[in-house]
């Protein structure tokens, strides 16, 4: 018997958007441990653009990811590690969540959320999505809001009345950030272009600066922690005279040389968030508390991810990405 088909976005080498190709190929099967989840939503992350082209990925760090996912060519031929969707197949031993369950969660090992149906382990990063949240918005949730979560509270330990700059605040990572660091109870300066000016104070940051115009660097302000979303834009150096005593400068898209001054400075913080259940219970609950919400540049369908990757590469996207499956 014919196994069913399904449409997905294929990449056979690495390279610039034109890699990615709109095909037909096998919908997967659930193993045991699995849902198989339809597609709904997927979104553009930093990550899958990096795994596609390394175009975030400095330099003395690209051999890293070709390591882990294909020296020569990729090993996962389908891209995305964000997905929103809804369960229709689960395996003998998943427990955790039933055929029609609406589910949202992250992958970045996994991927293959750029098809229209994906599996995930039942056990994993995946929870079931709040109500009154679309498809569309919980997919642009678990990426940004993990990283930030994993960096302002797990790694900083943000306190109530600390100061928090955010470094790329409108960005996917920075806009959960924002909102986050507000949730801590913290006191946030977000620093983005004039554009996104009145976005970012909406998002709740009490104060702002246009790096178009000024430099924090350069102001007599110092904060406790600075949250660097930009990669290549700063270095602990640059910012050293802006932290106060014990401040710390979280790297969030630090390269070698963060994670080498991490080993012995621990005023640079790096590092990579886990994935998995827990982290995913924490965010479905800030969204049903209204703590964080979902921040949408533009949405493409399936067959226009390539023109997507495009966009995220301009580095201009206001919060994420999202593809439009089904």
């Amino acid at each position: 018997m014919n196994q069913a088909k399904m449409q997905a976005v294929v990449y056979t080498q690495y390279g610039p958007p034109e890699v990615l190709k709109l095909q037909t190929v096998p919908i997967p099967t659930p193993k045991d441990d699995e849902v198989l989840i339809k597609v709904h939503a997927a979104t553009v992350t930093a990550g899958d653009v990096n795994l596609r082209g390394f175009t975030f990925v400095p330099d003395d760090m690209k051999l890293l990811p070709r390591l882990a996912f294909g020296l020569r060519r990729p090993r996962q031929p389908i891209l995305g590690t964000e997905v929103a969707g809804e369960v229709v197949a689960v395996g003998q031993a998943v427990q955790r969540f039933a055929v029609g369950d609406a589910v949202f969660g992250i992958g970045s090992s996994r991927l293959g959320a750029y098809a229209e149906y994906v599996t995930r382990k039942a056990t994993g990063a995946l929870a079931t999505i709040p109500a009154g949240l679309s498809y569309t918005e919980a997919a642009a949730v678990p990426f940004g809001a993990s990283t930030a979560l994993y960096f302002l509270q797990q790694r900083a330990n943000v306190q109530p009345g600390q100061q928090v700059l955010v470094n790329g605040a409108s960005g996917g990572v920075g806009s959960y950030a924002v909102q986050i660091a507000k949730a801590l109870g913290a006191e946030v300066t977000a620093v983005c272009s004039t554009h996104n000016l009145d976005l970012v104070r909406g998002l709740g940051a009490d104060h702002v600066i246009d790096y178009t115009h000024e430099d924090f660097t350069q102001r007599t302000a110092t904060y406790d922690i600075i949250l660097d979303t930009v990669m290549g834009a700063l270095r602990f150096a640059d910012c050293k005279n802006a932290l106060r005593p014990g401040g710390r400068y979280l790297a969030v898209a630090g390269g070698l040389r963060e994670m080498l001054q991490s080993v012995w400075n621990k005023q640079v913080v790096t590092g990579t968030p886990r994935e998995d259940a827990a982290g995913m219970a924490a965010l479905q609950a800030m969204l049903q508390t209204g703590q964080i919400k979902p921040l949408i540049d533009r949405c493409y369908p399936l067959a226009e991810t390539a023109e997507a990757h495009r966009y995220v590469e301009t580095r201009r996207k206001r919060g994420s990405v999202v593809i439009n499956v089904t």
